[in-house]
């Protein structure tokens, strides 16, 4: 399937709604002049199935045969939903999605890990919006694999190319993304 069309439109809504410029403070800690908030374009009904079409398709291109998506709440939420909703027209296998909570739940079953009744062995691909450094996707990671998750690789929207691969990949994990910051900042 040649998703290019649905590259360049993500791509288009990506700098149309999500990259803003002025002084800022990213989750890592850094200040920025720019910054992506991916969330005004991944919870847009438009850009939900560009978005699990083309991360279908790039982890495809890697060989990673999924059963679950996920990563770390909120940034992952719709990401990890666009590619389990898109998964069903897709083809192949249902990919279902699963949210890692910051904290433990207060109540209940007390769990971390949302959406898979029993996580041990499935094989999954880690999500984010955005990747900076890397920590919520290596938090996701780790909490994925405590709960028994076969990681495959990782896969962000946007990388911010400010270490998040180098960390993600001394876990071990191989990592894709769809866009660079660079490819957002271009004047086309």
């Amino acid at each position: 399937m040649d998703t290019s069309a649905d590259r360049e439109k993500l791509k288009s809504l990506l700098k149309k709604h999500s990259v803003h410029h002025g002084e800022f403070t990213l989750a890592s800690g850094e200040k920025s002049n720019v910054y992506v908030d991916c969330r005004l374009t991944t919870l847009r009904a438009e850009a939900m199935p560009l978005i699990g079409r083309l991360l279908l398709e790039r982890s495809a291109e890697r060989g990673w045969r999924p059963t679950a998506v996920g990563g770390l709440t909120m940034g992952a939420d719709p990401v990890a939903t666009a590619v389990a909703r898109e998964s069903l027209d897709s083809g192949g296998s249902p990919v279902n999605a699963y949210l890692i909570r910051k904290e433990a739940k207060g109540h209940g079953r007390g769990r971390f890990l949302e959406g898979l009744e029993e996580p041990k062995g499935h094989e999954a691909i880690v999500v984010d919006d955005v990747c900076t450094s890397g920590g919520s996707t290596l938090q996701a990671i780790e909490r994925s694999r405590e709960a028994g998750i076969i990681v495959l690789g990782a896969l962000c929207v946007v990388d911010r190319e400010a270490g998040g691969r180098e960390a993600i990949e001394a876990l071990g994990v191989s990592f894709e993304r769809l866009f660079t910051m660079d490819e957002l900042l271009e004047q086309k």
